[in-house]
């Protein structure tokens, strides 16, 4: 739909070039199971199948809300990145419930809620860790142990090779 020039337009710009890589985010957030029709480009789109619209409904509804308070707020963002804007939305959005979040079946469903925070705002999204710290509420050493313990978790997984990775393989061999 064009609403022709004006805030609703350049908000649905906004949403048109950035929901696929925040929904992208809240399904790590949540921890659900990603599928094809999950990475669709857009919350709103007209030619979404029902089924589609069902997928990861528990991340859809967080970037929902998040796009809800950045759209109310998008006079006031003139010159901030809202971006940055609706993903503080969405992680503040996600440690009020990151309880019902716990455990998952998606990639980072192993982590407890706050491990998930910081790895998709350190390693995902490449929030700085001082960033990370202040968003979150917490020292930059927290941040950086919390990240450190995922990892290892992450690393430790059941079925995982346990000789050297790959790269490292290939330094030795030249």
């Amino acid at each position: 739909m064009d609403h022709g020039p004006g805030p609703y337009a350049e908000f649905e710009a906004f949403v048109a070039g950035a929901a696929g890589r925040l929904l992208r985010v809240a399904i790590l957030l949540t921890a659900e199971p990603a599928t094809p029709a999950s990475d669709a480009p857009a919350l709103s789109d007209a030619t979404a199948t029902g089924t589609a619209a069902a997928e990861a409904p528990a991340a859809r509804g967080l970037l929902g809300g998040a796009l809800a308070r950045t759209y109310a707020n998008w006079r006031r963002l003139r010159g901030d990145d809202p971006y940055d804007h609706t993903r503080q939305e969405l992680c503040a959005a996600f440690a009020r419930t990151g309880r019902r979040h716990h455990g998952g079946s998606g990639v980072l469903g192993r982590l407890g809620p706050l491990e998930r925070l910081v790895v998709v705002l350190r390693l995902y999204e490449g929030v700085a860790e001082e960033v990370t710290a202040a968003q979150l509420g917490l020292t930059p050493e927290r941040v950086r142990a919390l990240c450190d313990r995922a990892v290892a978790e992450l690393g430790s997984r059941p079925g995982a090779a346990t000789g050297p990775r790959p790269d490292a393989r290939r330094k030795e061999a030249a």
